[in-house]
């Protein structure tokens, strides 16, 4: 798989990568196409285990990279950690205020952000992509990294990460087309927003790789944004909506799961 890659322009390998996790989440939306019900434990183990692999994707794919990117490039190892953590959940935090969205079982009088007529399912829509626009960036600044040749990132920690995002993108096709099917609307269309979701991983992805190669100070920063970006999505949609439906238990262990396998990943191919 490297070598495939490596004929390949950081820009494209990221772009490539993100089109792959995009695939991925339209082919877990087209469950819908064979069932009409939401089976509550397995869609609860799924988010489960997404919160994991993301959780882990954020830490030895981009949270150490950062660090010893930092210090490679003569900087305060910690500093550029620090303020990219912080100002990704800033800016999650800043559009899940500003974009109107409802999240995963919830009414649609609960729905956040500015107030709108938009429909059900679009709000579902717009929570997923908000939720996606990390994963994507996240891909994009860690081809970005390995296309510098910088020590502390490598082409295989960068396809890990698209492969550990991939396999979580398939239970969150499934979670948004699943039940907008519940909701009333038909198989195509209910698919079609499900994978739309992730329209947005590839636009993402390309910003971030681009931006990287263009500006290698902010490298360290870009990494760390992208990792406080998705552990703000986790902390804040992924683990409550996978413990809400009385499967806690069960989501925990899937998430520890989850976890292990994009370590296992991150290491074996990085």
């Amino acid at each position: 798989m490297e070598s495939f890659f490596s004929g390949l322009s950081p820009v494209t390998q990221a772009l490539v990568a993100s089109l792959f996790t995009w695939g991925v989440t339209a082919l877990g939306a087209s469950v819908v196409f064979f069932t009409n019900t939401v089976n509550r434990r397995l869609l609860d183990l799924s988010l489960g285990f997404a919160a994991g692999v993301m959780i882990a994707a954020s830490f030895w794919s981009l949270l150490a990279p950062s660090i010893a990117l930092a210090r490679e490039m003569g900087m305060i190892p910690w500093l550029p950690a620090v303020v990219g953590f912080l100002a990704g959940g800033a800016m999650i935090r800043i559009a899940d205020a500003l974009l109107p969205h409802l999240h995963l079982f919830k009414p649609l009088r609960e729905a956040e952000g500015t107030h709108t007529n938009w429909t059900r399912s679009v709000l579902m829509v717009v929570a997923i992509t908000l939720h996606n626009i990390p994963e994507g960036l996240a891909i994009g600044v860690s081809f970005g990294a390995a296309g510098m040749g910088l020590t502390g990132a490598s082409l295989g920690a960068a396809i890990a990460l698209a492969i550990g995002i991939g396999l979580q993108n398939a239970p969150e096709g499934s979670a948004i087309s699943l039940p907008l099917r519940g909701d009333g609307l038909s198989r195509v269309r209910a698919w079609w927003y499900g994978q739309m979701s992730a329209a947005v991983e590839p636009v993402a992805a390309v910003i971030g790789a681009a931006g990287v190669m263009m500006m290698r100070p902010i490298l360290p920063y870009a990494l760390a944004f992208a990792a406080g970006a998705m552990i703000y999505v986790v902390v804040e949609e992924v683990i409550p909506e996978s413990h809400s439906g009385g499967n806690a238990d069960a989501a925990t262990l899937a998430c520890m799961v989850g976890f292990v396998i994009m370590m296992t990943l991150d290491v074996a191919l990085g």
